[in-house]
C-alpha cells in the first residue's frame, strides 16, 4: 500500500468538490427520515421462525449495511444454502416517501469518506440490516446445489433470522463458517469453468482512508473469502433467475462480450503487458489463468473490463433468452436490496414464483421502468468512482513532476491513449502519435493538478 500524504488538504477538498459536482445526496429530507423512523418499529408478522439456523454473516469489517447472512448443510450428494436476505420491502410501501426517495438514487454511492445510502441509516443499518444484536426479518432462499454445480431454488420464504456472528473478510476463519463452504464455492466454480464463464473479478483501483486526512491508493486483489462468498450469492441468483425466466417474469442483469475491434485491441495490450496468450486460445480460457497479484495482469484484466459493452438490466421478454455474457447464464440481481433499489422487486417477484402466487402489478410494472433508472444509477457511481481515482492519483503524484514512469498503452483514439504506469496503481490518458495498444513506453509527468483531477504525461525520447 502506498499512502498518499495531504498535507494541503487536496484530496479532502477534492472529494468535497467530487460530492459538490454529481449532487451527491447529505442525509435524507425529514418526511423520508419520518417514515423510516416509524416503518422501522414494524413487527415481522408475516415470517415463519427460522432462529434455530445458525446463520453468520461475511462482509468487509467496517460495514454495518448487512444485506446477507448464510448457512449451508448437507442433503446427500447435494448441498443445501439457507440464504437470508434483508426484507427491505418489509419496511418500504411503495409509493411511499422513502420508496420514492430510493427510485430518485437507484443504489448506495461510496466514496472515501462516506457513502450516500439508498435508504436511511434507521433501515439501511439498524432494522434491515442482518446484524447480530436480535433477531431481524428476512427472506430465506433455499438453493440446492447439485455436485456439477447446478443451483436450483427449492424455497423462498419470508423469515424471522438470528445472525450469530458479524464476519469480516480480512479476519475470518475457515473454523468461523459452514464446514462445507469452501465446497460449495468449489462446486459453483467448477460449474463456471464447466460452461464457459469469465466471472473473474479484476482487483479494483481503491481509494482507503487511513485517517487523519490521509489515503491510499492501491490495486486491491480480492481475498480467498470474498471470492467464495461471492459464490453464494452467484449461486442464488443463477436459481432465481432461472426460476423467474421459467415464470415468465423478472428483471435480468445482461451484458455483451467485447466486439471484434476490442478483442483485437486486447491482444496488442496483452502483448504489451508480456502475457502470453496463444492463437485460438478463448479470452475466457485466459482470464482464469491471470493472477490479480501480478501487476501486469491486473492491469489486463482492468482492460478487459473496459472492453466490454457494459452490463445492464432488462426485463423479461416473451421468446428472448436474457444473458450475462461474462457469466455465460441468465442471471439477476437479487441480494442486495440494501444497496441496489432493483433487488427489491426480484425478491418480491421470487417470494410470489416461489409460492404459486401471481407476481403483484406494481411489481411487473417496476420491472419495466427499472433498466432506464439503473443505468442513470450505475452511470453515476462509475462517474463519482472514477473521479475519485482521478484525484487520490494526482495526490499520490504531487511533487514528482518531471519523473519518468514506465508504461503501457491500454486503450488508443488516434493520437489520445489510455495508459496504464506499469509500477504504480495509475491509469491516466496522454497524447501519444500514433499509439498502439500494447506498446510499452517511457512517460514524463509534466504537470499534475488536483482541482481538476488531471495528470498530463508525454513520451520521452
Amino acid at each position: 500500500m502506498k499512502a498518499i500524504h495531504d498535507p494541503t488538504g487536496a484530496l479532502t477538498a477534492g472529494l468535497a468538490a467530487i460530492r459538490q459536482q454529481y449532487q451527491v445526496p447529505q442525509g435524507f429530507p425529514p418526511e423520508v427520515l419520518a417514515v423510516a423512523e416509524a416503518s422501522a418499529k414494524r413487527a415481522p408478522t408475516a415470517h415463519v421462525d427460522r432462529t434455530a439456523i445458525p446463520f453468520v454473516t461475511l462482509d468487509p469489517a467496517s460495514s454495518t449495511d448487512l444485506d446477507q447472512a448464510l448457512w449451508i448443510e448437507q442433503s446427500g450428494a447435494d448441498l443445501i444454502l439457507h440464504y437470508a436476505i434483508a426484507d427491505v420491502a418489509w419496511f418500504v410501501d411503495d409509493g411511499d416517501a422513502v420508496d420514492a426517495e430510493a427510485w430518485k438514487r437507484g443504489e448506495t454511492l461510496y466514496l472515501p469518506d462516506g457513502k450516500a445510502s439508498l435508504y436511511p441509516p434507521v433501515l439501511s443499518e439498524r432494522a434491515a440490516s442482518l446484524l447480530p444484536d436480535g433477531p431481524r426479518p428476512a427472506v430465506v432462499f433455499t438453493v440446492r446445489l447439485a455436485p456439477d454445480g447446478t443451483a436450483r431454488l427449492d424455497r423462498a420464504e419470508r423469515a424471522l433470522i438470528r445472525s450469530r456472528a458479524k464476519l469480516a473478510y480480512d479476519a475470518v476463519q475457515d473454523s468461523d463458517l459452514p464446514p462445507v463452504f469452501s465446497e460449495y464455492a468449489q462446486r459453483v466454480n467448477a460449474a463456471e469453468a464447466s460452461r464457459g464463464a469469465a466471472r473473474v473479478d479484476p482487483p479494483e483501483q481503491e481509494v482507503e482512508a487511513l485517517g487523519q486526512d490521509r489515503y491510499a491508493l492501491t490495486f486491491r486483489p480480492q481475498l480467498p473469502s470474498e471470492s467464495r462468498n461471492a459464490a453464494m450469492s452467484l449461486s442464488a441468483n443463477l436459481a432465481i433467475a432461472d426460476a423467474l425466466h421459467r415464470a415468465g417474469t423478472g428483471l435480468f442483469r445482461v451484458m455483451a462480450g467485447p466486439n471484434e475491434k476490442a478483442m483485437s485491441r486486447l491482444r496488442s495490450t496483452a502483448a504489451g503487458l508480456g502475457i502470453a496468450w496463444e492463437h485460438g486460445e478463448d479470452i475466457k480460457t485466459l482470464e482464469r489463468r491471470l493472477d490479480q497479484k501480478n501487476a501486469h495482469h491486473a492491469a489486463f484484466m482492468l482492460a478487459v473490463r473496459r472492453a466490454g459493452n457494459g452490463a445492464g438490466y432488462a426485463p423479461w421478454i416473451a421468446g428472448e433468452t436474457p444473458w450475462h455474457e461474462a457469466i455465460a447464464a441468465t442471471y439477476v440481481h437479487a441480494t442486495a436490496p440494501l444497496r441496489r433499489l432493483a433487488d427489491r422487486y426480484v425478491i418480491r417477484a421470487t417470494l410470489a414464483v416461489a409460492n404459486g402466487r401471481p407476481v403483484p402489478e406494481e411489481v411487473a410494472d417496476a420491472f419495466q421502468r427499472l433498466p432506464t433508472v439503473m443505468a442513470r444509477s450505475g452511470v453515476l457511481s462509475g462517474q463519482i468512482e472514477r473521479a475519485v481515482i482521478d484525484l487520490a492519483e494526482t495526490v499520490m503524484l504531487h511533487g514528482r513532476t518531471g519523473e519518468h514512469f514506465a508504461a503501457c498503452v491500454t486503450d488508443a483514439d488516434g493520437d489520445s491513449a489510455r495508459v496504464q504506469l506499469l509500477d504504480l496503481p495509475v491509469v491516466a490518458r496522454a497524447k501519444i502519435p500514433d499509439a498502439t495498444p500494447g506498446q510499452r513506453l517511457n512517460l514524463r509527468l509534466e504537470a499534475v493538478d488536483p482541482t481538476k483531477r488531471r495528470l498530463t504525461f508525454a513520451p520521452t525520447g
